[in-house]
């Protein structure tokens, strides 16, 4: 039997934090459970973790993810990023004003959050907007993508 692909959000120290963010701006999402780091003086292993996120499960509209908070070892890159297909222009705007934090990592639809997450905000259709090498130069000069410049491109 098969069951869906949950991914895991491994935090330095924010998961609480990030999962109310995230909840916040898409719609059908919510916190489904938490369940913490227990306090240090009961196991010296987890030094510093008290109250922290062991476990979190939340629900982004429609897709459950889990997270943790697992200190500084390891950190988000470019190398995986999370895709949210739009359907019109405003969808991309609201995403894309709402995830944004880092200018320098924004081309072609590609952002960095605050969290360090790489997202792609792109429209459900970019396929069939992409109809010859006009629409992809393009595309390669945009930041934030804008539907109309790709209609009219060409």
């Amino acid at each position: 039997m098969s069951r869906p692909i949950v991914p895991c959000l491994w935090f330095p120290d924010r998961a609480e934090e990030a999962m109310e963010f995230y909840c916040s701006i898409f719609p059908n999402s919510r916190i489904l459970s938490i369940e913490r780091y227990p306090d240090e003086s009961l196991d010296k292993h987890f030094t510093g973790m008290s109250g922290k996120v062991l476990n979190g499960r939340f629900v982004l509209d429609g897709t459950t993810f889990v997270c943790l908070d697992g200190g500084p070892v390891f950190t988000f890159n470019e190398a995986i990023s999370l895709t949210v297909e739009c359907a019109d222009q405003d969808e991309i705007d609201h995403y894309w004003t709402s995830l944004s934090a880092s200018p320098e990592h924004e081309q072609c639809g590609w952002l960095k959050d605050r969290y360090g997450i790489s997202w792609q905000i792109v429209p459900a259709n970019l396929a069939e907007l992409m109809t010859g090498p006009a629409q992809t130069q393009a595309l390669m000069g945009m930041k934030r993508i804008v539907i109309d410049e790709l209609v009219n491109a060409g």
